[in-house]
C-alpha cells in the first residue's frame, strides 16, 4: 500500500483512510523525537570525550575493546573511579550512541520515503562505527596525534549528521517553513546570505580541527597569556605549538566575524523569518560564549570544567551554523516535480521503499 505525504508528512487521502494516515503521522513524529534524543546523547558523548582529554584519562583503561579484561558492560562499578570512570564512562556512552544509530538507520529505511535521508542514516552509522574503531586505535597505539585528531574531527561530522537528520525529519522542514513564493525567491536570490551561510560552517569546522590539533599535540598553553601573545600582538618566538595556538586565535577572530556578518544580515533583512532569526540569534550567543570559554581556558590554565565546556560548546557552535545553513538552502532540496503553485509542495504517493516523488 502506498504512503501519502504532503510536504514530506502524511496527508489524508481517501484511498488510505484517516486511521492509516494518523498512524503514519505518529510514526514520523516519534522518529523525529528519537533523532532529537540521539542528538542529545551525541552531545553528551562529545562532552565526555572532552572530559577524558581534559583530565588526561585517555589511557586510564589501557586495553580495548575490553576494559581491564572485562566485557565492557560487565565492568564492576566499584572499579569506576578517577580516570577509569571518565574513560570507561565515555566508552559506555559511545556504545549507547552506536546502538541508537543502528536503530535509527533501520527505522529510516523502514518508514522514511526519501531515499537520500535513508542514505544519510546509513552514512551516520558508518561514521559512528569508524569513530569507534578510531577510538580503539588511539588506546592501542597510545594516543598518536594523527589518529586522535581524526577521532575528534569525525566525532563532529557524526554529530552534524545526526543533527541534520533531526532537522530533516522535523515538521518545519517538511512543511518548508510555510514560505511563500516571494519569500522563497527572496532567500534564493540573496547571494550574500547564501555565501555567508555556506562559509560560516566551513570556518567553524576548520577552527575545530585546529583546536583538536592544539589539544592533542599539547599546545593548549603554548602561548600562556591572553589576549596578548607573550606580551605582544604577535609571538616573538615560533615553534609548532606556538604556531598552531596562534592560528587557533586568528581562526577565532575569523569565525566570530563570519557569525556576526551572517546573523546581522538575517536580522536586518529577514527578521520575519523565524526559522532563520532564531538560529541566527543562538549562533551569536554560542559564539560569544565560545570566545569567552577559549579565553578563560588560557587564563585558568586549562581548568578541566572550562576546557570541557569549551569542547562541548564548540560542537554546539558547529551544528548551529550547519542548521542555519541548511535552512537557508532549504528550497534547494526540492525537486521541480514536488513543487506546486506558489512554491508549495504537492501531495505525492510513496511506496515504503520508493524514492519516486520523494521531495522534502
Amino acid at each position: 500500500m502506498g504512503r501519502a505525504f504532503t510536504n514530506g508528512t502524511p496527508a489524508i487521502f481517501p484511498s488510505h483512510g484517516f486511521w492509516l494516515d494518523r498512524r503514519l503521522h505518529l510514526t514520523m513524529l516519534w522518529l523525529h523525537r528519537y533523532t532529537k534524543l540521539l542528538t542529545a546523547t551525541s552531545l553528551l558523548l562529545i562532552a565526555a570525550g572532552g572530559l577524558v582529554t581534559s583530565t588526561g584519562s585517555g589511557l586510564a583503561v589501557p586495553d580495548w575493546p575490553s576494559t581491564y579484561g572485562h566485557f565492557m558492560f560487565s565492568f564492576p562499578l566499584s572499579m569506576m573511579v578517577g580516570g577509569i570512570l571518565y574513560e570507561h564512562g565515555h566508552r559506555l556512552i559511545a556504545s549507547t550512541v552506536g546502538l541508537m544509530t543502528i536503530v535509527l538507520a533501520l527505522w529510516l529505511t523502514w518508514v522514511e520515503p526519501r531515499r537520500w535521508v535513508q542514505r544519510l542514516g546509513w552514512i551516520a552509522l558508518l561514521a559512528v562505527i569508524t569513530q569507534g574503531l578510531l577510538g580503539g586505535l588511539t588506546v592501542l597505539y597510545f594516543l598518536p596525534a594523527p589518529i586522535s585528531i581524526s577521532h575528534a574531527g569525525l566525532a563532529q561530522i557524526f554529530f552534524m549528521l545526526v543533527v541534520s537528520l533531526a532537522l530533516f525529519t522535523s515538521p518545519g522542514w517538511q512543511n518548508r517553513y510555510k514560505r511563500s513564493q516571494v519569500e522563497t525567491e527572496t532567500i534564493i536570490g540573496d547571494v550574500a546570505l547564501r555565501r555567508l551561510a555556506m562559509f560560516t560552517p566551513v570556518a567553524v569546522y576548520i577552527q575545530i580541527i585546529i583546536g583538536a590539533t592544539m589539544r592533542h599535540t599539547g599546545a593548549g598553553l603554548a602561548i600562556p597569556d591572553f589576549p596578548l601573545a607573550f606580551g605582544g600582538i604577535v609571538p616573538p618566538i615560533w615553534n609548532f605549538g606556538i604556531a598552531i595556538n596562534f592560528a587557533h586565535r586568528i581562526g577565532a577572530i575569523i569565525v566570530v566575524s563570519f557569525v556576526i556578518a551572517l546573523s546581522a544580515h538575517i536580522l536586518a533583512r529577514l527578521k520575519t523569518r523565524h526559522e532563520l532569526v532564531r538560529p541566527a540569534i543562538l549562533l551569536l550567543v554560542v559564539v560569544i560564549a565560545q570566545f569567552a570559554l577559549g579565553a578563560w581556558t588560557v587564563l585558568s590554565e586549562k581548568h578541566v570544567a572550562i576546557n570541557t565546556a569549551h569542547v562541548a560548546n564548540g560542537a554546539l557552535l558547529w551544528v548551529t551554523s550547519v542548521v542555519l545553513a541548511l535552512r537557508v538552502y532549504r528550497d534547494q532540496f526540492d525537486t521541480p516535480h514536488t513543487l506546486g503553485h506558489e512554491g508549495q509542495a504537492t501531495s505525492v504517493t510513496l511506496t515504503p521503499h520508493s524514492s519516486r516523488g520523494a521531495g522534502v
